[in-house]
This record gives C-alpha cells, structure tokens and sequence, in this order.
C-alpha cells in the first residue's frame, strides 16, 4: 500500500536536533507553517536531511540562499523509491492541496489523443488532448505530443479514403468536392461519391486499425501477400509487399502504449524504498494506484549481465528446511550406519526450491491489493489528466534514462505473469547486485 507520510514538529531554535532525526533518503516533503491557512513549501528530494538543512539552516557562505527555519514548524515527508514514486507522490500532495493548478504547478501537459468520431453519422479522424470518458472507446494515446499525435493521423489516413473536411455533412450531388475527392483520396460522401453502407465499412476498416495499431490490417495484407506469392502472382505479391511496408512504416509511428483510453491498462516496476521489495504500481480506469510492495525475501536474483541467464530468465523462491527437521535427519543419520535407508537419509537436501506458483501467488495478492485500492469512487479529471500526463512523461523518456519496467496485457486482457515475474528479478538486480566488472 502507499506509504503514510510521516510528521516531525520542528523548532527554529533547536533546528539541529529535529534535521539529526530525517534520514539520509528520497523523499517526497511538506514544511508546514504556524498559520494552517498558509501554503506549504512541498518539494522531492534525493536525500531529505541534506535538502532540508539547506532550507532550514542559515549559511554565512550563502546569504542569498532560501532560509525558511523562521516561518516552518512542522515537517512531513514520505520515503520513496524512485524518481517515479517521488512525482506520483507528489502530485497527489499538490492535488489535495491545490486542486486543478497542479497541473500548473507541475508542469504537465494534457497528453495528446487520436480521436475517432465514431457517433458521427460520417465518422471523421481529428487529435484532441481531452478525451471524453464517453467516447473512451474512439481515443487512441497518449502520443508523445500533439505534433506526434498529428502525424500519425496523417500518415494512416493515406492508407484509407475516409474524409478530411471538419464541418458536418449534408449530403448534396450538387456539391463540388474538394481536392482529395479530385484525387482519388476520399469516398467523397460529400456528394454522395459512394453509398452510407460503402463509407461504414471505410469507416470499421479505420477504427480498427486504430484499435490494433494496424496489426488487423498487416494480418490480412501478409496473408494475402503470401498467398500472392504461393500461387505464383509475383507482381500482385510485389504490389502487396509495399502496401505491407507503407502499414509498417506508420504502425511504428505508434508506441506499445497507444491504446483505446478505456483498454488502456499497466503494470510498472520500480526501486522500492523498502530494500527488501519492489514497488509495483497499476494504471487501470484512467489513473495509477500502488505501490504495493512484492518482495524478494526468498527469492533468487540473478544478475543477468553476469552471463548467468538461464537462472534469470526463471526467477525461482527458495524456501530453507526448519532446524528441528534439519536437526533430525542428523540425528537418524547418525544412529543408522550402513545400509540403503542411511544412505536415502544422506541423500535428503538441506534446502528446496519451491514451486514456482509461490511467485505467482505473491504476485497475484499485490496485484489484487492494487485493484482495491481503485474500488472507490472514479477519480476527478484532474487526477486522470495528472496520472495520465504523467506516465505518459515517464514512457516516452530514452530507454537509458527511464527506470524501471512496463507490461502490458495480452490479447485475452490477461497478465503475462511470469514476464513481470523477470521483470522484477531485473528491477531487483539493479538495486541489490553491484555492476559487472569490465
């Protein structure tokens, strides 16, 4: 469960003995006034004590320096594990206190959706940073940014003859069109250039290219390529093969979280600050919950950059045989000499490996933690758009900088379990084993 936050009154005049009691860890603080009306000062830190002395001490080597030991009288800080659980932490603080500006206050901006007008009689494409949680199902994101967002609506509408204009239609054969009709780029129902029942079908090809990122259209043009060449057609094949590439080329204009905003579901690993788990944190309807903490008591790490990964690719809990029992067996090795049955007695392992459902057990119980934590009321649009923007800011960093691990549901929306059960076995290395030696 997330962690509380913890509270220290604090004296300007003995500033020294109430600092000596922070520790030396990230953190998530509040520095609290004597007025309660007044605004906290709320900040994250790499190293709480450090950061506060700064704040709280004078220094005659910096006088210009922020000094606020004469206006704060309580402290409140919340351990965290990673860069991660610190901004989570941290906007949930901010939004408690200031509402709808955390937002400003943070710095994040609404992320960008691909939006498929669905309920509109012509259903059109356009790219909105507000989705609407009743056409969840039509808006595809979050995109990098909105220039990105764009593009990909661009280049997948090339692959289609849907409509571009943004005004809503009215049908009338005696209307001229407009220059994607002239080139072939659009069913021009404008103009009645193709029937209702014509421009539906255009319109399900689109939606469920967009659902699927274009797998549902490379399915059917690789079949149909292969079969082209089967059957010996080499310029159909040909012909086929760069539509093959065209899909492929936009499909990876779309990153593995694009997703429809009401499937968009996560499982992310982090450094825990307790050094016996990892912090496990779920989106699912609109917002983040966590962390529950899984832990790695028992559980056989392996550094896989070490060239040991057949252990690593199957992380296994080890679970050792209680002293009496291991006590007995002595005993009867002893009084027994010779014989078959001392020598099944000396064949009796001290430890055992446990069944690898074990993991998936404890993983399942943190797993159902983090849906309990949801069961509430649904979350304000400033929470959704908050807990959006910021996974969507932490997913789109460089792979060198962004910590941590992310997975995804499969296609049956069921967890890969033993994929995140690796996944936490690296998150646990980094944070346990030293770095291989070159």
């Amino acid at each position: 469960m997330p962690p509380e936050f913890q509270s220290l009154a604090f004296d300007p005049a003995d500033a020294k003995a109430a600092l000596a009691a922070l520790p030396h860890s990230p953190a998530v603080f509040a520095l609290y006034g004597a007025d309660t009306r007044a605004e906290p000062y709320i900040g994250r830190t790499p190293n709480l004590r450090l950061r506060l002395e700064r704040l709280l001490q004078p220094s005659l080597k910096h006088p210009r320096r922020l000094h606020l030991a004469g206006l704060v009288r309580r402290i409140e800080w919340q351990l965290t594990g990673s860069e991660f659980e610190s901004l989570l932490a941290q906007f949930s603080l901010l939004e408690k206190i200031f509402g709808a500006k955390v937002l400003e206050r943070m710095h994040l901006r609404h992320p960008a959706f691909v939006r498929f007008l669905g309920s509109n009689p012509y259903p059109r494409v356009t790219v909105t940073n507000r989705p609407s949680l009743r056409e969840a199902d039509w808006a595809y994101g979050p995109f990098p940014s909105r220039a990105a967002a764009e593009r990909y609506a661009e280049e997948m509408l090339k692959l289609f003859l849907l409509r571009r204009c943004t005004f809503e239609l009215d049908p009338d054969p005696s209307y001229p069109g407009c220059v994607y009709s002239e080139m072939k780029m659009c069913l021009a129902p404008c103009f009645k250039g193709c029937t209702d029942e014509r421009y539906a079908e255009e319109s399900a090809a689109v939606e469920g290219f967009l659902a699927t990122r274009g797998e549902s259209r490379l399915v059917i043009l690789r079949s149909e390529r292969d079969q082209a060449s089967a059957d010996l057609a080499f310029e159909s094949a040909a012909e086929l093969h760069v539509q093959v590439q065209r899909v492929e080329a936009v499909h990876a204009l779309a990153a593995e979280l694009v997703r429809p905003l009401s499937k968009l579901r996560a499982i992310i690993l982090q450094a825990c600050a307790n050094p016996d788990e990892v912090a496990v944190f779920l989106f699912d309807s609109g917002r983040l919950r966590g962390p529950a903490g899984f832990s790695i008591l028992g559980m056989r790490i392996q550094n896989e950059q070490s060239g040991s990964t057949s252990l690593f690719a199957q992380p296994l809990a080890i679970e050792p045989i209680p002293e009496a029992a291991e006590s007995g067996e002595q005993a009867e090795e002893t009084s027994k000499i010779g014989g078959q049955e001392a020598q099944a007695t000396n064949q009796a392992p001290t430890a055992h490996k446990l069944a690898r459902g074990v993991l998936e057990s404890r993983l399942e119980a943190a797993l159902a933690a983090l849906a309990q934590i949801g069961s509430g009321p649904a979350p304000s649009s400033t929470i959704r758009q908050g807990h959006l923007a910021l996974l969507k800011r932490w997913y789109y960093r460089p792979e060198a900088k962004r910590s941590g691990e992310i997975f995804f549901p499969d296609a049956e929306d069921h967890w890969p379990i033993k994929s995140i059960l690796r996944g936490i076995g690296r998150v646990a290395a980094k944070s346990i084993l030293p770095p291989p030696q070159s």
